[in-house]
């Protein structure tokens, strides 16, 4: 009898996720920082939500851009945790093929929605410091909505090739992939086709529009710099810095890991599996995690609500 997992096909009912190869033995260890930090970024992204909703004083924009964040976090962390200590804790690495191109596109779709926001959230703080007097014209509850749109939009089109693509495609090697996920390119490497328009067309949006958006926010925060730096004194320079100072935090927890990851993947050919697996975890699950922490922590309105929140309850 063939054996299911190397038999010739084209379309695949499932494939079968391995984890995190090589480190198999440690999967049950490994799952305890993994469960500790989707914890932490649920419990962490809902305060952040519940927080605003509940607080009519920061019912604004820089609100809704980090709620808007916070949901994309949820979505994004949500995407991968459950199927991956699924794998861990029961050894439960089956998963249908129209689900795995479904979690492919969650994940690269919402990525791609967090990188929108954090420019977003840039322009944000520009126009904030730089044109105070006209911020509430500028940015005004339609024009939020507008550029929440606009990001969701971004993210969905982009992405939709991926999977598009990735249906069109013959399988018949196997049906194993040695991830803990559904990992864009090693799907696409397991069909029996030229994947190079996959390959091209994923490599082209990552680096102009990934690109486009560090672009972008660095030219935000040379603005922003130029601006703090010219105000006559130190203490109003430090107080206006400490304003996007968390924003500035979260973009540096974002797009590091992300371009570490990147880079390890084209370039990183020496570098071993379970460590290219490990990293690609990390950048989708720290930020969601490190997110509210920073926010909560930095943000005065937001760590005096909470206080207050608490304090009400010990009460």
């Amino acid at each position: 009898m063939p054996d299911s997992n190397t038999t010739d096909f084209t379309n695949p009912s499932t494939f079968l996720l391995l984890g995190i190869p090589g480190l198999e033995a440690a999967h049950v260890w490994i799952s305890i920082p993994f469960f500790a930090m989707y914890a932490i970024a649920v419990l962490g992204n809902f305060t952040i939500l519940f927080i605003v909703k509940s607080e009519p004083s920061l019912h604004g924009p820089m609100y809704y851009f980090l709620c808007m964040l916070a949901v994309t976090d949820l979505v994004l962390s949500t995407s991968i945790l459950p199927k991956t200590l699924s794998i861990f804790w029961f050894n439960s690495g089956e998963i249908d093929f129209n689900a795995c191109l479904t979690q492919l596109y969650f994940i690269y779709c919402f990525s791609w929605m967090e990188s929108g926001i954090f420019v977003a959230m840039a322009f944000d703080r520009y126009v904030a410091i730089c044109n105070p007097l006209r911020y509430s014209t500028i940015l005004t509850n339609p024009v939020v909505a507008k550029i929440g749109l606009a990001v969701v939009l971004r993210g969905g089109m982009l992405i939709l090739p991926y999977p598009l693509l990735a249906m069109r495609w013959p399988y018949c090697k196997t049906n194993i992939i040695p991830h803990s996920y559904c990992e864009h390119i090693a799907v696409v490497k397991l069909a029996c086709a030229d994947i190079r328009i996959s390959s091209y067309y994923s490599l082209s949006v990552g680096f102009f529009f990934f690109g486009l958006d560090v672009f972008f926010n660095i030219m935000s925060y040379i603005q922003i710099l130029r601006a703090i730096l010219s105000l006559p004194t130190k203490d109003t320079r430090l107080k206006t810095f400490g304003t996007c100072g968390s924003h500035l935090c979260v973009i540096l927890a974002f797009y590091i890991p992300t371009l570490f990851s990147a880079l390890m993947h084209r370039f990183g050919h020496n570098v071993p599996l379970h460590l290219h697996i490990l990293i690609a975890n990390m950048y989708l699950l720290v930020p969601p995690m490190l997110n509210p922490i920073i926010y909560g922590v930095r943000t005065k309105q937001i760590r005096d609500r909470l206080l207050r929140l608490i304090t009400h309850k010990g009460a």
